[in-house]
């Protein structure tokens, strides 16, 4: 049995839930181990493939200030006690970190109790936590490292892949939280768009749905405007060119489904990572970049109509395998000999 752990972020999670899923089809039992806050039991409390499930009270380090990181700190060793004993009850053989730090208490548990770690990093810029934990782990996995991995993502992803050869549909992605950024310029352009005979599905986010709303129907125009949706590859199957942030899961899922994309990296994410998560893609000639402190919204509508879409959809479709997951449990099952 293995430990899957970490999370506080959708991208976290997808990744712990791809994991999750390729055991359940190589017949290995797992549990997870994650935090109290973020996402984590939002995501999993439900979830009834884990044979158990553990929300620890811990919290980020990074950001803290001073004396709130050692406090921060003494209670991730103090909770890896505490998984200690969750190991030891499960007999578990390898710990997986996803990232993020929902995974400290585990990830540090395993170190100390000698049991092999297993690390996958996201984003192109490693997290705090991951680069210490780094050089203790028995491997460490990166879709932007030179010995590449295929990022772990969802089958339907894939399956719903097509060739884009015509805009007729946009869909603007702000993550599974929002992004008023996103939203705000989804409304600048939607008169523009809709004179151009260009259809609009818009993920907002929850708290600006209501406003989002009104305000469509004060242009008198028609989109598809959700909050969530668990099943978001059959919006993006119905699109053409994506307007998106750069968070890793976002951007190989939008890879996945062989969707031209423009993103507009969240400016303050650590270390700038969804600059250089997009960046990534911009040098293979894969997507284009705006930021958002300089964007030109006409210059922007320019990039959306001149965009030659059957060339990078057709080039996107080998950057990024099926069954990503899959191999990295493989790669686990024959490491410890499970």
């Amino acid at each position: 049995m293995i430990a899957i752990t970490g999370g506080g972020t959708g991208g976290h999670l997808n990744i712990a839930k791809c994991l999750l899923q390729s055991a359940k089809k190589q017949n290995i039992e797992c549990i997870y181990i994650g935090s109290t806050h973020g996402q984590d039991k939002l995501w999993f409390e439900n979830e009834l493939d884990f044979k158990a499930k553990y929300f620890l009270d811990s919290k980020g380090v990074v950001n803290q200030k001073k004396m709130a990181k050692f406090k921060s700190l003494f209670k991730i060793l103090q909770l890896s006690t505490k998984c200690r004993e969750i190991f030891k009850e499960h007999q578990i053989k390898a710990v997986f970190s996803v990232g993020g730090y929902s995974s400290a208490p585990a990830s540090f548990g395993a170190i100390i109790n000698h049991i092999p770690l297993f690390i996958h990093e996201q984003n192109s810029k490693k997290g705090a936590l991951n680069s210490l934990l780094k050089p203790f782990s028995k491997a460490f996995f990166s879709s932007f490292e030179p010995i590449f991995c295929s990022y772990p993502i969802d089958e339907k992803f894939f399956q719903t892949a097509r060739i884009r050869k015509e805009l007729k549909t946009i869909i603007f992605l702000g993550g599974s939280q929002g992004a008023s950024f996103i939203n705000s310029l989804a409304l600048n352009l939607a008169i523009k768009l809709n004179e151009k005979g260009i259809k609009i599905i818009h993920q907002c986010g929850k708290n600006e749905l209501e406003l989002c709303k009104k305000k469509y129907e004060q242009l008198d125009i028609k989109v598809d405007l959700f909050a969530f949706d668990n099943n978001i590859s059959a919006k993006i199957e119905k699109a053409d060119l994506a307007i998106s942030r750069s968070g890793a899961s976002t951007l190989f899922e939008l890879c996945a489904s062989t969707i031209p994309a423009i993103f507009i990296p969240y400016p303050y994410a650590a270390k700038d990572h969804q600059f250089f998560n997009a960046k990534f893609l911009k040098d293979q000639n894969l997507c284009e970049i705006f930021l958002q402190s300089d964007l030109d919204e006409e210059k922007l509508l320019q990039a959306i109509l001149n965009l030659n879409l059957e060339k990078i959809s057709t080039n996107l479709t080998d950057k990024i395998k099926p069954n990503g997951a899959d191999e990295l449990i493989l790669y686990v099952k024959n490491t410890i000999n499970l």
